[in-house]
């Protein structure tokens, strides 16, 4: 984010919106259902109950949120400028659900 001389201000972590990361990261066909899933209510950013889909995410935050019949719980690794192919997707997040998953990390 830039500040007042235009300069982006190192202090400040990058952030992108809530609806716009669960696109990007391909886990809603688009940005319309990302922010129905967040609006509903049903979607945990840091264990707290988040209804805002311009909600800023940034690396290393934690989202639990339910996709098809179960319950994502995902670490934001990276942010996207867009939307790209699903290799690139599966790079921005960390999924701490899977088998073998590190939750520490």
């Amino acid at each position: 984010m830039a500040g007042p001389s235009g300069k982006a201000d190192p202090g400040v972590q990058p952030k992108l919106r809530l609806d716009k990361w669960l696109f990007h990261a391909r886990f809603f066909k688009s940005r319309d259902l990302a922010q129905d899933c967040v609006e509903s209510g049903h979607l945990r950013l840091n264990a707290q109950r988040c209804k805002k889909p311009g909600h800023g995410v940034a690396v290393g935050d934690v989202l639990t949120f339910p996709q098809g019949g179960q319950i994502r719980v995902v670490r934001v690794l990276a942010l996207a400028e867009r939307r790209g192919p699903a290799t690139v997707a599966q790079a921005l997040y960390c999924d701490l659900d899977a088998p073998g998953a590190d939750a520490s990390a």
